[in-house]
């Protein structure tokens, strides 16, 4: 239980003049966003490069039924999961704005320091997956117009990543996001739309196929495995906490408005694609 090993003390209620429950000292902004602004950061997230490659690394192992049945359900169990987070931002009269503030207050110092170091792995590897995949787009592109090989992968890996530091410099905080939220949005939407027409153009075309499940055996079972792992993935971000400390007073009842956002109209760019993808 959260109270555990705490005394009354410790649970003392902290406001501010106007009976908000005040935030930790932090050189973020916090309770600045709408609803709206942070539904789209959580919905944006959802819908990235990665979506790609759902069709293949999670409706091929697991076939059209098991795909389908496991994107619901993995939806609905990440929904109720980070409706429970979200319930918790403020709790034990404190806001908790980071995941490993909260781990460490419910379970005490040693799940702070395992969920910072697991958090910062975690995004670590995301964003180095986001650089390699933009430096492999900026290296097709580069072909697209010469096909001389001079620039090899790395190079555009290189150019990607300074990019992309540039702009976590040039954008300290998500509040900080504002327009190019916007492009995001439009940059995201544009790639999705392509990839659904050209996908269902592919499978208008394409001869009948055989959908079950590949392998047989120990592959197979680790082959679901390996997907079921990427139905986790899919739908949640890591940093929950941290982007509900954007988010105006009262925080908990937009941030469930931002979360169904997420998870009704976000997820049907990440179905179209998927679905489509595989046919």
């Amino acid at each position: 239980m959260p109270n555990v090993g705490r005394n009354d003390s410790e649970h003392e209620n902290h406001k501010d003049g106007k009976g908000n429950v005040k935030a930790p000292e932090t050189a973020h902004q916090i309770s600045s966003d709408s609803w709206f602004q942070v539904a789209f950061v959580l919905t944006t997230g959802i819908n990235s490069a990665y979506v790609l490659g759902y069709s293949g690394t999670i409706m091929v192992p697991l076939g059209w039924v098991g795909g389908v049945v496991g994107l619901i359900l993995a939806t609905m169990i990440s929904l109720y999961a980070n409706a429970l987070v979200a319930m918790l931002h403020e709790y034990g009269g404190r806001r908790h704005i980071r995941c490993r503030d909260l781990a460490g207050f419910i379970y005490g110092r040693w799940a702070y320091t395992l969920t910072w170091a697991l958090q910062y792995v975690n995004l670590f590897m995301i964003n180095t997956g986001y650089i390699i995949l933009a430096g492999s787009a900026l290296k097709a592109t580069y072909l697209l117009f010469w096909d001389d090989h001079t620039m090899k992968l790395p190079y555009f890996i290189a150019i990607a990543g300074f990019v992309c530091a540039m702009f976590a410099f040039g954008i300290p905080t998500l509040s900080a996001l504002g327009v190019w939220l916007g492009f995001s949005t439009l940059l995201s939407l544009a790639y999705i739309v392509i990839a659904f027409v050209l996908s269902l153009k592919d499978g208008l075309n394409a001869p009948p196929r055989d959908f079950s499940i590949p392998g047989d055996g120990a592959g197979k079972i680790f082959s679901i495995i390996g997907a079921s792992a990427n139905l986790v993935f899919a739908y949640n971000t890591g940093m929950l906490p941290e982007i509900q400390a954007t988010i105006k007073q009262p925080v908990v009842t937009n941030m469930m408005k931002a979360l169904y956002f997420q998870f009704t109209v976000g997820v049907l760019p990440l179905y179209l694609v998927t679905f489509t993808d595989i046919c």
